[in-house]
């Protein structure tokens, strides 16, 4: 599994100052990147809400969570000892635990290869091995796919190496039926074409660091209204997808369609918002944070949408509820 995301800022910049954690968590826990788990194990139970087989086994469930956190910090560790020399040469990451040697190699090393076989471990015996399959192909596509393949040679890196990053949903579903169907590779093309957006939000805040060590994002080599453009084009593109939901989930896909319209309506207004002024670091703040939101949200409406009262057809709460909780969130 891979990070939909990379949450982090340039201190020269007082835009992205607001994105840098605040927390200053150990070395060893730091290299595993935790704070991009809870989103990918938010898609993982979204790929599960769609099949018939929900709700899962609470055993199986917690073996699939558990072991995919650990293939995700897998992931996360061998992606900082890649791009180590590189995050040293880079003002934003040059105090990460590799570069300012605050964990050794050895180290990093070592707790890579015991999280992918305690992963491995825990899916195979508590799940299924298709789940640990993908699992594994979800990591070995962010390390070398995206991280070493692509990342330093293209402008669509995050296009195609959002592949990644969308293969949570299709290991949840994998876990709860030991197959995938269609609406398991809805989720996963869902979450595709809403990587695009989301990152290059975050690049445009940091495109003067990724100048300055040569790595090819969009708004490195094509500008910022280029990127701007591509961004609105992109959450036309997840909005319209994000619709095929209602026919996606086995049960409650009507309540679902009711729920994601406002969470659409202010991503497109978002967008439309960045494409006005790209060189505004608000506009790109408020477009990467609402596009975590989304996912977060698209996500929660399919449970939701599982549940007996979506079934029972009493979703006047529920829907109450959801309505606002979109504005709520981006105020």
């Amino acid at each position: 599994m891979v990070s939909v995301s990379a949450v982090s800022a340039i201190a020269s910049s007082p835009a992205p100052a607001a994105i840098r954690p605040s927390v200053k968590l150990p070395a060893w826990l730091e290299v595993a990147k935790p704070r991009l788990i809870p989103l990918l194990l938010a898609t993982t139970v979204g790929g599960m809400a769609l099949t018939a087989a929900w709700p899962l086994d609470p055993v199986r469930l917690a073996c699939t969570l558990v072991g995919g956190s650990m293939a995700s910090a897998a992931a996360g560790v061998l992606n900082c000892l890649w791009e180590q020399e590189l995050d040293g040469r880079m003002q934003r990451t040059s105090r990460r635990a590799l570069p300012s040697g605050r964990l050794a190699q050895r180290q990093a090393f070592a707790l890579a290869v015991g999280l992918t076989v305690a992963s491995v471990l825990v899916l195979v015996l508590g799940v299924n091995a298709l789940a640990a399959s993908l699992a594994l192909l979800g990591l070995c596509s962010y390390v070398l796919l995206y991280t070493a393949l692509l990342k330093p040679r293209t402008t669509q890196n995050i296009v195609i190496g959002g592949i990644a990053g969308a293969i949570p949903p299709l290991v949840g579903a994998a876990a709860a039926t030991g197959h995938l169907g269609w609406s398991s590779w809805w989720l996963f093309s869902l979450v595709m074409v809403w990587t695009p957006a989301h990152f290059w939000a975050l690049a445009l805040l940091l495109h003067e660091d990724y100048r300055s060590v040569g790595i090819p994002m969009l708004p490195v080599v094509k500008g910022l209204e280029v990127t701007a453009g591509a961004i609105r084009r992109y959450s036309w593109v997840t909005v319209a997808m994000s619709l095929a939901g209602v026919v996606a989930l086995p049960s409650g896909g009507w309540l679902y369609g009711l729920l994601v319209l406002p969470f659409n309506a202010r991503l497109l207004q978002l967008s439309a918002s960045l494409l006005e002024d790209p060189r505004d670091p608000r506009r790109a703040r408020s477009m990467f944070r609402w596009s975590i939101f989304y996912l977060f949200g698209i996500c929660l409406l399919l449970v939701l949408a599982r549940t007996p009262l979506a079934t029972a057809g009493a979703p006047g709460a529920l829907v109450a509820a959801a309505l606002h909780l979109a504005p709520a969130a981006a105020a």
